[in-house]
């Protein structure tokens, strides 16, 4: 299948594109880095903002799925990233007749997601980290699933939990609108994407996924996709 990845230069799009290729797809990187990535067999690479309707038109032609990486860091102030090239990534797909679309969002979405047991994250980290330094952020990931589920597309939103990188795919867990889980690793993300891209087993919902072989370190995890994160 040929498939266009947003965020490719991302943590989670790099995870994206190198198991995509693994498998056997092509792969259109879509960027806003020229550079940043290099051609090789089976990769093409488009260079896009993702709100720029003229270049996403050009980027997504020939392709038959889109798969959303795309991300932002916490602030204070508002935050467009997701809603904005939400809009115009379906556009540009319902005029090529593209229908398949994988978008990551967040298991903060579902409004009724608390994990399990997690006594110390539900009561601590999730407000202060989550609903609070990150409430502009989260606020617009809602307004990106909101825009897409206008659509007549094929979309699944993709929700992990906190995410932090692990060298290889896990025996993760997928579950509809949210997963029962505190961390998702990004491998185990980019492979429940690309497995849902085909399997087709969560059409016009929410997947929540989740890893529970290994644990992140917290401190770092919050310093990464927090702070640190661009």
């Amino acid at each position: 299948m040929r498939i266009a990845v947003f965020g490719a230069n991302g943590p989670t799009g790099r995870r994206l594109v190198e198991q995509a290729l693994a498998a056997g797809h092509e792969v259109v990187a879509v960027t806003r880095r020229p550079g940043s990535l290099s051609a090789r067999p089976g990769l093409a690479v488009a260079v896009a903002d993702a709100t720029d309707p003229a270049a996403v038109d050009a980027a997504i032609d020939g392709t038959e799925a889109v798969l959303s990486a795309l991300g932002a860091r916490f602030s204070k102030g508002s935050i467009t990233t997701y809603s904005a090239s939400a809009t115009v990534i379906t556009g540009a797909m319902a005029r090529h007749g593209i229908k398949r679309l994988l978008a990551v969002s967040s298991s903060i979405a579902d409004p009724n997601w608390r994990p399990t047991g997690a006594h110390f994250f539900n009561h601590v980290l999730d407000p202060l980290v989550n609903r609070r330094l990150g409430r502009t952020l989260h606020e617009d990931m809602r307004r990106m699933e909101a825009v897409i589920r206008q659509t007549g597309l094929d979309w699944t939103f993709v929700r992990p939990s906190g995410l932090f990188e692990h060298p290889v795919v896990t025996d993760y867990h997928t579950a509809e609108t949210s997963a029962d889980g505190v961390f998702t690793a990004r491998a185990d993300l980019a492979a429940s994407m690309l497995r849902e891209m085909t399997e087709r087993r969560y059409v016009r919902t929410a997947m929540g996924v989740i890893t529970t072989a290994v644990k992140p370190n917290i401190a770092k995890l919050i310093w990464n996709e927090g702070v640190k994160k661009k």
